[in-house]
Order: C-alpha cells, then structure tokens, then sequence
C-alpha cells in the first residue's frame, strides 16, 4: 500500500497540533527542516520537532534540508523523528551517519535534489531505509512538479529492485492528484503531499484519495 506523508510545510505553523489531527489516518506527518545555508528559506528545528512528537501519535518524518546534517541529524531522533533525511550534496560522510540515525532508533534516509543522479549512490542504498527523490528543488513549497524526475524515479525503482532491497522510494515535491499517479507508475511508493491535502476542506480525505490513486497506479504498473 502507497504511504501519504502531509508536510506540515503547507500546515499553520501556528497550529501544528491540530493540523496534525487533521490528517489522521496519514502514514507519517513529513516535517520540512531548513536552515537558510542549504536551502534559502528558514522553517522549524529541534524544538518544534519536539513538541509536536509529544502532540501526536503519527510518526514524524523529518527532512533535513540544511549544512552538517552529520553534526545535526542524530538530534532530531533524539527529538522523536522516527524517520530522518539528510541530502547527499551536504553529508560528508553518509553510511557513518545513517548508521547513527538506525543505531538511535529511527529510519536513516537519503535526499537528491533534482539535479543529482542517483547512480553514484547504488553502493550506499543498504544502508538506508529510504531513498527520497527530489521532484522539484527544495527549499519552497507550492512548486510545479518536473517531469524531468520521473526517469531518475524508475532508475532508483531499477536499483532497489536489482538488489532486492527492502527500501522505500519516497517523492517529495509537486505531488497532487494530477501527479501522483506518473509518480506510483515510476516505482515511488511513499508520496509527500503539501498544498493538495492542507489546501484542501477535508485534509484527511484528501489523504485517502491521493493513496488510493497511488495504488491504482502501483496496480497498473505490476501487470505490465
């Protein structure tokens, strides 16, 4: 079954709690992290992570989209995320640190931008419990989706599948109804939806439909 991640980047920060509530029945609730070095915005850290693993029983999916993640990430399941992301074009030193996140207890999971290929990673994927592919460039939210992504989506679906990988193969960007189902078709499997569930009247309903197509999609796509 796909998995639907809200990010909590298109909820009401002053809110996070019940915007959490909104969405039950979610799989995780995907908190963007952003330092304003790695990524020109500026959003939560440490302590808002904190506070809203305590206000909610959904597990925290937090994406670090900031400069030393090896210094800073092992906080963040300190903090309560079950699943933490760092990107590859700012890790030094990345099977060190995903072995630190899965050693403290959470997922360890690597982010791409757009723009990096995920071939020169084949050999580091054991050692992950999740590949994120960037599908737009991080750092905004409410940006069109590029279809330029969704040949790097099959390429990484190839590798998983190659290696016999229990990994999941996580979108992250411009993901709506329009565009989940190329997503599903490609090999993703977990989806981050922003504006097209917290933009919608009925948040958790939009949950349920945007997993339902992904699912049609991932149907579809083991018949061919």
């Amino acid at each position: 079954m796909a998995q639907i991640n809200p990010s909590m980047l298109s909820a009401d920060f002053a809110r996070l709690a019940e915007e959490a509530e909104a969405v039950k029945g979610a799989d995780w609730l995907h908190v963007d992290v952003m330092d304003n070095h790695f990524v020109p915005n500026l959003t939560l850290g440490v302590p808002v992570v904190e506070a809203l693993a305590k206000a909610t029983d959904t597990p925290l999916d937090c994406h670090l989209m900031i400069e030393d993640p090896d210094r800073w990430a092992p906080a963040y399941v300190e903090a309560g995320a079950g699943s933490v992301t760092f990107h590859a074009e700012a890790a030094a030193a990345p099977v060190r640190l995903a072995r630190e996140i899965r050693a403290k207890g959470a997922r360890a999971s690597l982010a791409l931008k757009p723009a990096t290929p995920v071939e020169p990673y084949e050999d580091l994927l054991p050692e992950l419990d999740m590949l994120l592919v960037m599908t737009v460039e991080p750092g905004f939210g409410g940006q069109a989706f590029l279809d330029l992504t969704l040949p790097k989506i099959r390429r990484a679906r190839q590798l998983i599948d190659r290696h016999g990988l229990d990994l999941w193969l996580q979108v992250d960007g411009g993901v709506s109804a329009e565009t989940i189902e190329r997503c599903a078709e490609a090999g993703a499997d977990v989806f981050v939806a922003g504006s097209a569930v917290y933009g919608t009247d009925d948040p958790a309903a939009a949950v349920r439909a945007l997993r339902h197509q992904a699912d049609e999609a991932a149907a579809r796509r083991a018949t061919r």
